[in-house]
């Protein structure tokens, strides 16, 4: 479907961890018609300023609410913390294209999916662990240190097996979780890895992907201007020329981006 714009309300707006909010609103039609690695983009105050929209990737949909989480980071963001419950606020969603998945259950002896989630690129990943679940996918949560670690519960109230990395080692695999994904990958079968991080750990992933001859998509962080595709400036590099992260993805295949 066509993106809508819409006036909502907040259900709710608020920090769950260190500089991380959760914000909930009510939007029946982006609820039915999104999808995991989709975004919206955010009005953050009634003012011109900032001028721009903010970007932020659909975290999960309960019946007619749709959950969002972010980080304040600048303006834009600490303008949107300020929001209450009961408050109103423009969005425009669902944007991009998210992830293609298989919805099945998990069958002994099939080979598995592997979630691959860097810092805030949990976000669209546990959307897509809920939709997963009867496949029972393995989580990979990687952060530099333990306090940096998001989401874990979340993805276990999904049924999931997941394990952490932190570049420190103050919890589970001490390492980049890139690491802990080639560990994972000698372990057992997997049919695919879906992941969404920083850069250097998407290019990563999709390297470990092609090496053991798997399928990969990985949801890119880009800064956002328009998010329809017609400021050209969100570009990246593949295979088939320069593509617009906001428009054509934000999720492509590992195969297909140059980095």
């Amino acid at each position: 479907m066509k993106a809508v714009q819409i006036k909502t309300k907040i259900i709710s707006n608020k920090e769950f961890h260190n500089h991380y909010w959760s914000l909930e609103f009510d939007s029946g039609i982006i609820a039915k018609n999104c999808k995991p690695g989709q975004f919206v983009e955010v009005k953050v105050n009634n003012r011109n300023e900032p001028l721009l929209r903010r970007p932020i990737s659909i975290h999960g949909v309960n019946g007619t609410k749709v959950r969002l989480i972010y980080k304040v980071v600048g303006i834009g963001t600490q303008s949107l913390s300020n929001i209450n419950s009961g408050d109103f606020l423009e969005v425009i969603g669902p944007l991009g294209n998210g992830f293609e998945y298989i919805h099945k259950p998990k069958k002994i002896g099939n080979p598995k999916t592997i979630l691959v989630a860097g810092g805030m690129g949990v976000a669209p990943l546990v959307f897509l662990a809920e939709k997963l679940k009867l496949s029972k996918p393995l989580v990979l949560i990687g952060a530099g240190t333990k306090n940096q670690i998001l989401c874990e519960q979340e993805f276990k109230r999904t049924g999931c097996l997941v394990k952490t990395a932190t570049d420190d080692g103050s919890i589970g695999f001490a390492g980049k979780v890139t690491d802990l994904l080639k560990v994972s990958l000698r372990q057992g079968a997997f049919s695919e890895i879906y992941a969404c991080g920083p850069r250097p750990m998407l290019k990563a992933v999709a390297q470990i992907a092609c090496e053991n001859n798997i399928a990969s998509q990985l949801s890119l962080e880009e800064h956002m201007a328009c998010g329809f595709g017609a400021c050209l400036g969100c570009v990246v590099s593949t295979k088939f020329g320069y593509k617009r992260v906001c428009k054509d993805g934000p999720v492509f295949s590992g195969k297909e981006l140059t980095w």
